[in-house]
C-alpha cells in the first residue's frame, strides 16, 4: 500500500545524510514521531490525541514499506510506524519492534477478531502483541464506465488485454502486483505459492507491463491520471473510488470479478528504539483505535476500521454503500495479503523490478 490523500504535512521533516532524519517537533504532543503513509496525518483520525496534548504528532512519511524498512535500518528514529500485515514479521525479525502493552491501549479487546486471528500477525505464540490493526481495504479493479463495458470488466485478465495498451496503471507495489497475479492464476493463499505458480504469476505481470502507462505511487497522481483521461483501468484502492465517484467521475469498482479481490490490513507498531515518551505513543494508539473514528474512516476513505465495535455501531446504509454490510460474503473471494516467507518476498521484489524494467 502507498499513500491515501495528499494533505499538507502538519510537521516539518528534515532529512540528513544517509537516510537519517530528524523531525522538528514543537513540543507537547509534537514530541511523538509517527512514521506513516501520506494522508494519515489527518487530525480527524486521532482527535482524542490532539485534544489531550493541544498539538499534532510529528509525522514523517514513506512511499512503501520496503523504503521504510531500509530507512529505519539506516538509522531513522521514530516512535510509532504504520506497516501492513505482510511486512510485520519482517520488521519484527529484524529487531525493529518492541511488544505492545495492550493494557495501555483503549479498545484493544474490540479489535476485529478475524484480523487478530491471522497467524503471526498481531500476536505471536508466546502471547506477545506486536501489531494493532487500524485500517483495511481492497485492491480491486477500477474502471471508467464511459470507456470500459461492464462485461469487459468481469475478469482481472483485462489488465493484460492488448485492447487497453497504454491505458492501464497498477501500483508500484510488489504486494499489490503479486496479489493481482496470484488471483489471475487461481491462487487465493499466496503463502503456499509454488515455484511454478511464481513463474505463472510473473508471466502475467509481464503481460500487464505491456499495457501499463505508468506505475502509480501516489493517489494524487493516480486520480489526476484518471480524471485527465490518461488511463481507463486501475488496480487500485477504495479511496480512489470514493474520492472520484464523489467528484462525479464515471468510475466503477468491481469487487466481484471472476477471480476475486485482494484485501490488505495495515496497522500501528511500536518501534524498538522509540526516542519519545511511551505514554504519548499509547495515547496515540488509543486515539486511532477509538470507535468514533470508524465512521470517518469508512465515509471519507472507504476503508474498514480495525475497531469492530465502532464498525458495528455505524449506519447500515453507509456500510452497504461501501460494501462492508456482509463481511462473510466480502471475504469469500479475497486474497488476504498476509505475511509470506522472507525468501519468497525477496524473490517477488527482485522479479518485479525486472518486469518494470521490461525484462
Amino acid at each position: 500500500m502507498t499513500s491515501m490523500l495528499r494533505r499538507l504535512a502538519l510537521a516539518a521533516v528534515v532529512t540528513v545524510g544517509a537516510g537519517v532524519a530528524y523531525a522538528l517537533a514543537e513540543g507537547g504532543g509534537g514530541d511523538l514521531v509517527v512514521f506513516d503513509w501520506s494522508g494519515y496525518e489527518d487530525p480527524l483520525l486521532h482527535p482524542a490525541y490532539t485534544a489531550k496534548y493541544g498539538a499534532e504528532p510529528t509525522f514523517s512519511f514513506f512511499g512503501d514499506e520496503d523504503e521504510a524498512f531500509e530507512k529505519m535500518r539506516a538509522g531513522f528514529k521514530a516512535d510509532v510506524a504504520h506497516p501492513c500485515s505482510q511486512s510485520v514479521v519482517k520488521w519484527r525479525e529484524a529487531g525493529l519492534l518492541q511488544p505492545l502493552d495492550t493494557s495501555k491501549i483503549a479498545g484493544w479487546k474490540d479489535l476485529n477478531p478475524g484480523i487478530m486471528a491471522m497467524k503471526d500477525l498481531a500476536t505471536t505464540s508466546d502471547g506477545k502483541a506486536w501489531f494493532m490493526p487500524f485500517d483495511w481495504g481492497n485492491t480491486s479493479l477500477l474502471y471508467r464506465t464511459d470507456k470500459v463495458t461492464k462485461d469487459e470488466a468481469q475478469s482481472l485478465k483485462i489488465f493484460a488485454d492488448p485492447k487497453f495498451k497504454g491505458r492501464v496503471t497498477i501500483g508500484d507495489n510488489v504486494d499489490d502486483a503479486y496479489a493481482l497475479a496470484s488471483l489471475v492464476i487461481g491462487l487465493k493463499d499466496w503463502t503456499k505459492m509454488t515455484d511454478e505458480q511464481f513463474k505463472q504469476a510473473s508471466a502475467f505481470l509481464r503481460g500487464v507491463h505491456k499495457n501499463v502507462r505508468f506505475y502509480w505511487t501516489d493517489d494524487t497522481d493516480l486520480n489526476q491520471a484518471f480524471t485527465g483521461n490518461e488511463v481507463d483501468l486501475v488496480w487500485g484502492w477504495n479511496e480512489t473510488y470514493v474520492t472520484l465517484k464523489g467528484q462525479g467521475m464515471p468510475i466503477a469498482m468491481n469487487r466481484d470479478t471472476k477471480e476475486g479481490i485482494s484485501t490488505w490490513v495495515c496497522g500501528y507498531v511500536l518501534l524498538k528504539d522509540a526516542p519519545g515518551k511511551l505514554d504519548q505513543a499509547y495515547d496515540f494508539l488509543s486515539a486511532v483505535n477509538a470507535p468514533d473514528v470508524s465512521e470517518y474512516m469508512v465515509k471519507t476513505f472507504g476503508y474498514g476500521h480495525g475497531n469492530s465495535a465502532g464498525m458495528a455501531a455505524m449506519d447500515q446504509k453507509l456500510l452497504t454503500e461501501r460494501g462492508f454490510d456482509n463481511l462473510d460474503k466480502f471475504l469469500d473471494k479475497t486474497l488476504f495479503q498476509q505475511p509470506i516467507a522472507p525468501d519468497l518476498k525477496q524473490r517477488m521484489v527482485a522479479e518485479f523490478e525486472k518486469i518494470k524494467a521490461g525484462y
